[in-house]
């Protein structure tokens, strides 16, 4: 429950500097500040519906910034230095469940598995999961959706996660250099496009995809403030349709096509790296159809929460989620 209450005071003193934040608003109307939990090419219909023009076919521009967690990303919306987050729903129920007033809720769900695959220092064509059984794996940050998934995933399956081997202590965006510099750490799970470079480097192999595993979760969607939403309806509805086009355009092209308009969005990261990250999110069906977040969805996303031990109590899906935005773009 930890990153819960992290969440909870930083908000809590985030409402304190409310009144001097909200004089320092947007002047731009056509201008949306999307706060995005880290980069990855998991989130490739955001992308391409942004290298592809369509959200200026709105009128619209997206700034864009890379919080590096979904803490990060509720104090961004909190504080209104981003309109507008891409990060897991867990953070969302976690306000729900603490109380906020002007509280933010899912408007819209991207992803429907989750975009980590399971990283081993050796290769082994013969995995199984039983073997992570007393192995030192680098899970994520403890009461994100990268750790309870996988945590999830392997107490389905019997294998007890409650010592130190399940290591939930090293922050997300240094995992890897972490899993890399320590020889005692069997197993990372890292998001695309980093998992295929660490391979094709030879530091390590991917021997599992954790959303293939998991089934369907709800793993990662847009929030914004029900405030905002109610503000913004129309520049709202019209930046989840552009994000659903880039989804239609990734599944009507094939991966070496869809890689050269996410190349824009990552500068260092080979074409063919790019397409070989879209294949295998293709292949676990990790994109949602539909931006609409199923009441089913989201009671599995607090199961796995309570499997985790983060949740105190559960968060009301009629008021945690606004599909209104959602079903008229699906109708």
């Amino acid at each position: 429950m930890k990153l819960r209450r992290a969440i909870a005071a930083v908000l809590g003193g985030l409402l304190l500097c409310l009144p001097i934040l909200g004089c320092n608003k947007n002047k731009d109307k056509n201008v949306i500040r999307l706060s995005e939990v880290t980069h990855s090419i998991f989130y490739a219909p955001l992308y391409v519906a942004i290298n592809n023009g369509y959200f200026g076919e709105y009128d619209i521009t997206v700034k864009l910034s890379n919080a590096g967690g979904s803490n990060n990303v509720m104090t961004a919306i909190a504080s209104k230095s981003a309109d507008i987050g891409l990060l897991g729903p867990e953070a969302t129920v976690y306000c729900h469940v603490e109380g906020q007033k002007d509280y933010p809720v899912i408007f819209g769900q991207l992803t429907q598995r989750d975009g980590s695959f399971l990283v081993a220092k050796d290769p082994d064509e013969n995995f199984s999961w039983d073997k992570l059984d007393g192995k030192h794996v680098l899970a994520g940050r403890k009461g994100g959706m990268p750790a309870m998934t996988l945590q999830y995933v392997l107490n389905q399956r019997g294998i007890d996660t409650s010592g130190p081997n399940f290591d939930t202590t090293v922050q997300f965006d240094v995992m890897v250099g972490a899993f890399e510099g320590n020889n005692e750490c069997d197993y990372c799970t890292m998001f695309e496009p980093t998992a295929s470079e660490f391979q094709a480097a030879g530091k390590g192999y991917i021997v599992a995809s954790v959303g293939e595993a998991s089934g369907y979760v709800p793993f990662t969607g847009f929030s914004a403030k029900k405030s905002y939403i109610a503000d913004n309806k129309q520049k709202v509805t019209d930046f989840l349709r552009a994000v659903q086009r880039g989804y239609e355009y990734i599944k009507n092209n094939d991966a070496q096509t869809v890689a050269k308009v996410l190349e824009k969005s990552f500068t260092g990261t080979s074409v063919e790296a790019i397409a070989m990250a879209v294949e295998n999110y293709l292949s676990i069906d990790a994109w949602c159809s539909t931006p609409v977040m199923t009441e089913e969805a989201f009671t599995l996303l607090q199961d796995i929460m309570e499997n985790a031990g983060e949740l105190s109590s559960r968060a009301d899906f009629a008021s945690a989620v606004d599909n209104s935005i959602a079903n008229a773009i699906a109708a």
